[in-house]
């Protein structure tokens, strides 16, 4: 998969925000409601497949040292091939190169495998933040990353 930085007015990053929001709400039974709202100070990947967006997500950063991912999402005819993995990979090397250490990420608890993701590739679950504290099914997770010296 190639994956490529993408600006938040980017249609193929748009079309799959809006399949992931529409998933979000299937999944919680519509009790969500929420819709996407570009984030300027969020920074894009794209993940592209024969020429084809096939899943995205992005970190916004949270503080100096800390930024949270969002928006991961992968289309269902490509997931189970290890690309939610690669693209978590890159937004995390996106995140060192911007001098964070810390990511933070919030996801459903009606979503067993993104939290199975997460916690195979080193985040802890953490107590509820932000604006998700008062959202029932949310879990919000934390992972410190390796700095070299």
């Amino acid at each position: 998969m190639l994956i490529e930085s993408r600006t938040s007015s980017d249609p193929e990053l748009a079309a799959l925000v809006v399949a992931q929001q529409r998933e979000l709400r299937e999944a919680d039974g519509g009790l969500d409601g929420q819709v996407f709202v570009p984030h300027d100070d969020a920074r894009y990947l794209v993940g592209v497949l024969a020429g084809r967006a096939v899943a995205c997500g992005a970190i916004q950063a949270l503080g100096r040292d800390t930024a949270e991912i969002k928006r991961m999402y992968v289309r269902p005819a490509h997931r189970g091939q290890g690309l939610a993995r690669q693209l978590l990979g890159a937004l995390e090397e996106m995140a060192l190169r911007a001098g964070h250490t810390v990511l933070r990420l919030e996801t459903g608890s009606y979503l067993p495998g993104a939290i199975q993701l997460y916690i195979s590739s080193g985040y802890a679950e953490i107590a509820v933040y932000g604006e998700y504290v008062d959202n029932p099914y949310s879990v919000c997770f934390e992972k410190r990353l390796p700095v070299l010296a």
